[in-house]
């Protein structure tokens, strides 16, 4: 049996797409996957069972990137294709089963619309990470046995998603304070490639010797190895936030101009808090997203992040 299975190209939906990757590779455990996805998410899919190719796609002008997975594809006969970019190329190809993604739902969340898409499935199958042995290796190096890890990710795509750095400088020394519910613990801080000046100064929020960097080192799975090993996460609304619910650590996500409903990280340990403003009101004074060039989420305090963390770490342990 041979799958082709189309899914993201950023790395939140790349994450959130996992749990339908895998809902395939246990109903057919001897299919030949294909994976056609963007290149930041390519690695995620590569060490999946059943996976035997990663067609990498990295968006060009004109769509020209349909075209050059077009090339790739056609010609071959697939029993499944499933498309969650909802793509004319899935049309265009025979299949015997085929389950297209359709218009979004904004009252749900990003899985269960996938879960609709394959067909209604339930439960709505979770995100779900697949690590080699050279990945584990190196996240141990990164982040040896010891003290237990306190991560952060305090970073995003776009500057009205990221909480003031001084917030998480504020939280972190809060959690990791004596009387604190991580008393001592390294801090392992994550970010992407030319995130890097605004994450070092919240890594060095804690002496050296309990920093673990893990700014723009390596790819995603990489920095989902090292999360695994941690014991609490707070991050933006980004990407690495979902890689750390899919790791599997307890994981509290910071919304302000998002939609929780549809976004949230998803898992049985995961959390968020949101601003005390709606999207549309910390937008309205900017008058677009293009104009926003610092932090809309000023008003989402110390505190309530703090008692956030406190409950979902406690709830985590229950």
């Amino acid at each position: 049996m041979k799958i082709l299975f189309i899914t993201a190209t950023y790395l939140g939906d790349g994450i959130l797409s996992t749990g339908a990757l895998d809902h395939l590779t246990r109903l057919y455990p001897d299919a030949e996957i294909t994976v056609a996805c963007g290149p930041v998410v390519a690695g995620i899919f590569a060490p999946a069972p059943g996976v035997r190719k990663v067609i990498s796609l990295k968006k060009e002008p004109y769509a020209q990137h349909w075209i050059t997975l077009a090339q790739e594809i056609f010609g071959q006969k697939w029993d499944i294709i499933v498309d969650l970019r909802n793509s004319l190329i899935s049309r265009l190809m025979r299949a015997d089963k085929k389950f297209i993604w359709g218009h979004a739902d904004p009252k749900k969340h990003k899985v269960e619309q996938i879960a609709a898409a394959l067909g209604g499935v339930m439960p709505p199958p979770a995100p779900k990470l697949w690590f080699d042995a050279g990945t584990l290796a190196q996240a141990e190096k990164m982040a040896p046995p010891g003290s237990p890890i306190l991560a952060v990710g305090p970073t995003a795509n776009w500057p009205g998603k990221e909480w003031p750095a001084e917030n998480f400088i504020s939280l972190i020394r809060k959690l990791t304070a004596d009387d604190g519910i991580l008393p001592g613990a390294r801090l392992a801080v994550l970010a992407a490639p030319g995130e890097e000046l605004r994450a070092w100064p919240v890594l060095n929020a804690v002496p050296k010797e309990r920093q673990i960097d893990v700014i723009a080192k390596g790819p995603p799975l990489l920095g989902a190895a090292v999360l695994r090993r941690c014991a609490l996460y707070v991050g933006n609304d980004s990407g690495i936030t979902h890689v750390a619910a899919a790791a599997g650590v307890p994981t509290l996500a910071l919304f302000g101009y998002g939609w929780p409903e549809t976004y949230r990280p998803w898992g049985k340990h995961a959390a968020y808090i949101t601003t005390p403003e709606t999207p549309e009101q910390l937008l309205a004074p900017h008058g677009s997203t293009g104009a926003v060039k610092s932090s809309l989420m000023t008003s989402l305090t110390v505190t309530a992040a703090h008692e956030a963390a406190v409950k979902l770490w406690q709830n985590s342990r229950q």
